[in-house]
């Protein structure tokens, strides 16, 4: 059956980028407010008010609150989509996919939340990103058999999900959008 990229799915892949990297950064900020920080959440990013951690395991924490928030969302997403025919909930688990493949990949220059982590562990830098997007790849394969979605029905998920997630990162990186 081939699936086609309508207006209507093209609106919820951008509620589906933006609420879950939203909720993303608000599970850093919650983090971050639960061990008492005084937090700032942007669009792309939650950080202590004063810069300052006051210990590694706080740092580590707050880095953790956010990619475990998305892992838990994908598997919600995967099960209702698993058990129930909704092919409009796909956007937020490819979106979950995408979010940490991207932070995988970022990390390369500026270790990310799972590259972090996985470095104080001492499990070197790609360890945790790498067992992420698997993880995250293989509950989005899953889905793609069972509802028979093709490469290139992906591969315009994917051009949605960069669309939406850079128009995140410019208006994070040039409006400078304090959120929280």
């Amino acid at each position: 059956m081939k699936r086609v990229i309508s207006k209507k799915y093209t609106a919820i892949f951008a509620v589906a980028v933006f609420s879950s990297w939203m909720l993303h950064e608000l599970f850093h900020w919650l983090m971050g407010n639960r061990l008492g920080y005084d937090m700032v959440m942007t669009l792309n990013s939650s950080y202590p008010a004063g810069g300052q951690y006051r210990s590694d395991a706080d740092f580590q924490l707050i880095s953790a609150a956010g990619p475990l928030f998305t892992l838990c969302e994908a598997i919600l997403v995967f099960f209702l989509m698993k058990y129930r025919r909704m092919i409009l909930l796909y956007p937020f688990l490819f979106t979950c996919f995408y979010m940490r493949f991207l932070a995988g990949l970022i990390s390369i220059l500026n270790p990310n939340d799972e590259a972090r982590i996985s470095t104080a562990l001492g499990l070197g830098e790609f360890t945790l990103p790498a067992v992420m997007a698997t993880i995250l790849f293989m509950l989005c394969y899953s889905i793609s058999k069972k509802y028979a979605l093709g490469i290139k029905f992906n591969l315009a998920n994917l051009g949605l999900a960069i669309l939406f997630s850079t128009m995140i990162i410019l208006s994070d990186m040039y409006g400078h959008i304090r959120i929280l």
